[in-house]
């Protein structure tokens, strides 16, 4: 017997996300009376809608506050599935359809529930760090392309091609993507269709969770729509999270094949069983009441889009692509690497410079080394314009300061 903790071998490597640890470095700044303005966090600054917020407090006072069925009450299933009828042009039955604890535990349930040791998944990078972790804590091999701003930070078909193997399992897209905000239109997902065509053992995951965040008459698409050859082996990943700023909610949901479906409910019924029952009646009223207010939050973030896009291109050194939705701008700060700081201090990396905004001008950025691709940075404009504003007059002053290599 030993008291020396012992972590299982699935962790090795694995950490709390870094954009967590860069928060809590923010919130002890912060805690000191520093003006900090955090630009990383993942979530809508706006709040639940008022209908959505009552059906949540009806399902309470009402009594709906017990064990509901495995993966999804037979309502929140009806709303999901004619969510996809009416938006996405998809039809799918409930058998089809689960629910979780958010979007990540889909994404979790799915990969428990298909890969064995070694098995490979491909993810164009830069990514949602979850999804990397996810496939290690599965025993499954994360296969990264990485995808920079030289091809719009999406992945070219030629690409995924090369990086098939008979150990492929699964490709992971994420359109709008987390944390560059490129998407995909019809053409670009056909292409990569047709790569999968060849590899018939290598199913599609697609991550549409920022699908109504998109700007310039940008409709994002599902890759099911596009060609439904591809849906016998494709998962569409989804939730309420983003588009009805309903994060603390935690509500996600995935469609796809019956037996998917099925597998991924043994996985869930041994791990958290049912999501939260006045959630789900909340996302109900979410998915099929009115929606004019995903417009206009789409709407807002798109004028924060431009700002943040203008004012980051303006800085010497800086360079920053015009995302087609989300609310990330995923900018280059090549231009800046082996940069002196006044106290002499060099810029080694886009972590170096993430480190140096935060620790001398108080803004909270992440680096893009967190995402998988350097050297890049990720602002989340899901803020207010003011303090927008105020960031960035802070990033180009702190950027003023600095002495190039």
């Amino acid at each position: 017997m030993t008291d020396t903790f012992r972590p299982a071998a699935r962790l090795e490597g694995l950490a709390v996300s870094e954009i967590l640890r860069i928060g809590a470095r923010a919130k002890a700044l912060a805690d000191a009376g520093h003006p900090v303005i955090v630009l990383g966090a993942g979530e809508p600054d706006f709040d639940t809608p008022l209908h959505v917020k009552a059906a949540g407090v009806a399902a309470i006072e009402g009594g709906d506050t017990k064990y509901t069925a495995l993966d999804g009450t037979p309502a929140l299933k009806a709303a999901i599935c004619a969510k996809l009828q009416r938006e996405n042009g998809l039809t799918y039955t409930p058998a089809e359809v689960t629910v979780a604890a958010g979007a990540k535990q889909i994404i979790y349930n799915a990969m428990m529930a298909t890969l064995d040791a070694g098995d490979e998944v491909i993810i164009p990078t830069p990514y949602w760090t979850t999804y990397s972790a996810i496939v290690k804590i599965a025993g499954g091999v994360p296969v990264l392309i990485p995808c920079d701003d030289s091809v719009g930070f999406k992945l070219q078909p030629a690409a995924l091609a090369a990086a098939i193997t008979p150990k492929t399992r699964w490709l992971m897209l994420n359109t709008p993507s987390n944390p560059t905000g490129a998407a995909y239109d019809a053409a670009e997902l056909q292409a990569l269709i047709d790569v999968l065509k060849t590899a018939p053992q290598v199913w599609l995951m697609t991550d549409e969770i920022y699908e109504h965040i998109t700007y310039d008459g940008f409709k994002c698409v599902s890759p099911v729509a596009v060609d439904s050859a591809i849906r016998p082996r494709c998962l569409i990943v989804n939730g309420v999270s983003k588009a009805y700023a309903m994060t603390g909610w935690r509500i996600g949901y995935g469609a796809g094949p019956a037996a998917l479906i099925k597998a991924m409910a043994v996985v869930q019924s041994q791990a958290t069983s049912n999501p939260a029952s006045m959630a789900q009646a909340a996302a109900v009223a979410a998915l099929n009441g009115p929606q004019d207010e995903v417009a206009a939050r789409a709407a807002s973030f798109a004028a924060r889009r431009d700002l943040v896009v203008q004012r980051l291109n303006a800085i010497d050194g800086i360079t920053c692509r015009q995302p087609e939705g989300a609310f990330y701008a995923f900018a280059s700060c090549a231009g800046l690497i082996g940069a002196r700081t006044p106290s002499g201090d060099v810029l080694a990396s886009d972590r170096d410079f993430c480190s140096w905004l935060l620790e001398s001008s108080y803004v909270a950025t992440v680096p893009g080394a967190a995402f998988g691709l350097q050297p890049y940075f990720r602002i989340s404009y899901a803020t207010a314009m003011a303090e927008l504003e105020e960031a960035l007059d802070r990033i180009a002053a702190a950027c003023s300061t600095l002495t190039r290599a």
